[in-house]
């Protein structure tokens, strides 16, 4: 994990070294106590230093609620064939319940994150854990589909600040290659719930219905708010947060989108995500229902390519930053990606003739492994880019991802039951969408302007909307484009 000793000038990069900009209603100067020192003696705010220096802890707050997603979708996967009979629904309905999970957390952090940039991070985070709570609670209460999918899509709305926030914590604490490796690390943590998660979903199956799913993870939700209530402390200084409000907001994510770089790493971790859900929601009936494995097996398989993710995850942390460019091992997990995409529709179409489970199972872990080295890359490329407004990078980032995943669950079951062949399309046209914007919009093999410039030109045209700080904020933007 990421070493977290004393906060040297090394700690910080240089694109975190200057003054740190603060967004306000008018083009006042920014107070002196507000810029860093010079490039040479960079400094941390004692709430930073003091976080990092908790590392393990902080690790497993943060790999807590970046589990809390994985642990809300994939422990009710096994149950999917029971609530179908139960709420007698049609199965693509009931993937409705997945879309409106992944919706909801979509459309969550997009204002989650703004408020965290202006509110800091932990009153916003603890207010979506108590609304994730009560709605959990709920879920299980469902007596209908539709009540369900209303159910689900507030449970996803109040988990989106778990998400969002989690990454900016991270971008508030580190930079660079620290910032690449932590996202890996954390992976560790959050990686075990797609593990666990099934296979606790089989298992309280066997002494309960699906309603009991959502009882365990309401107890999940009870107790990592009192974790977060007593160990996360606020890791966004006053100085730092933006005192704009909705119009503010807009405009620095109006900047980030204006940034081609930017846009092209969250479009393709958010298409890459998008094959990975493909996978989330198609698996249950694929293994379960097209091969006729048990939900135990279902379980042991979704576990075994979670451990693939993980592993892949820490090899890229350990092995890989630092000695390997992140655009290359990001073009490498893409193109990896797309093979195995493309391998699993040869074989789900019946090219090689009539198979069984077990080279399904091999295509789906690999492309699940190779996330391992996507995910956590262009997150930390993306971020890299928006050091001031982590937030509202968070929430660009997360939205992308969960809403062409929820546009991806009701595509595979477009044909029904009785064939895996959808399931493979979706995830090969979202492994070329994201290959497509990683070379045609990140440019890795051309030189980039300077970091988190997009970010400050927004900070600047909010500083400055009603005067010249304006107009010096759209020529940053310009300079900008054309420096990427």
């Amino acid at each position: 994990m990421p070493e977290s000793g004393p906060t040297t000038p090394e700690h910080i990069s240089p694109a975190a070294s200057g003054p740190l900009p603060v967004a306000t209603s008018s083009p006042a100067p920014v107070p002196a106590q507000t810029a860093a020192p010079t490039p040479s003696r960079a400094a941390v705010p004692a709430a930073v230093a003091a976080a990092r220096r908790a590392g393990l802890l902080v690790t497993l707050v943060l790999g807590g609620l970046t589990a809390l997603p994985p642990l809300s979708m994939d422990m009710y996967l096994p149950a999917l064939p029971q609530v179908t009979g139960d709420l007698r629904a049609p199965a693509a309905t009931i993937q409705l319940t997945l879309t409106a999970c992944l919706a909801g957390m979509a459309l969550g952090q997009l204002v989650v994150g703004p408020m965290s940039d202006r509110w800091g991070r932990r009153r916003p985070l603890l207010a979506g854990m108590a609304v994730y709570v009560a709605a959990t609670a709920a879920c299980a209460l469902a007596t209908g589909a539709e009540m369900l999918i209303a159910f689900r899509l507030l449970q996803g709305l109040a988990g989106a600040a778990g998400i969002v926030i989690a990454r900016a914590v991270v971008r508030d604490l580190y930079d660079g290659v620290e910032m690449a490796r932590f996202f890996s690390t954390l992976m560790l943590v959050s990686g075990a719930a797609p593990i666990v998660a099934p296979l606790v979903g089989a298992q309280v199956l066997r002494v309960t219905d699906w309603r009991g799913v959502f009882h365990v993870l309401t107890g999940i939700g009870v107790l990592l708010t009192l974790v977060v209530a007593k160990w996360l402390h606020e890791t966004l200084p006053p100085e730092r947060r933006h005192s704009g409000g909705v119009g503010h907001a807009l405009r620095t994510m109006r900047a980030l989108v204006a940034d081609r770089v930017f846009t092209g790493y969250t479009l393709a971790g958010g298409l890459a995500f998008a094959a990975l859900f493909a996978y989330i929601s198609a698996s249950p009936f694929v293994v379960q229902n097209l091969y006729g494995a048990s939900p135990q097996t279902f379980g042991l398989l979704f576990a075994v390519n979670s451990i693939g993710l993980v592993a892949v995850g820490q090899i890229n942390g350990k092995l890989l930053v630092g000695r390997v460019s992140p655009d290359k091992a990001l073009g490498f997990g893409l193109a990896v990606i797309a093979l195995s995409a493309l391998a699993l529709l040869l074989v789900t179409a019946g090219v090689f003739g009539g198979t069984g489970l077990l080279p399904v199972a091999a295509g789906l872990f690999v492309l699940m492994s190779a996330m391992g080295v996507t995910l956590p890359n262009t997150n930390a490329q993306a971020l890299m880019r928006a050091p001031h407004a982590a937030g509202s990078a968070s929430a660009l980032l997360g939205a992308s991802s969960f809403l062409v995943g929820a546009i991806a669950s009701p595509l595979v079951g477009i044909a029904g039951e009785a064939t895996a062949v959808p399931m493979a399309v979706v995830q090969l046209v979202c492994a070329l969408g994201a290959v497509g914007c990683f070379l045609g919009l990140c440019r890795p093999w051309r030189a980039r302007g300077p970091q988190g410039a997009a970010v400050r030109s927004a900070a600047d045209e909010a500083d400055g909307a009603d005067g010249e700080g304006k107009a010096d904020g759209e020529r940053g933007a310009d300079e900008v484009g054309r420096s990427a």
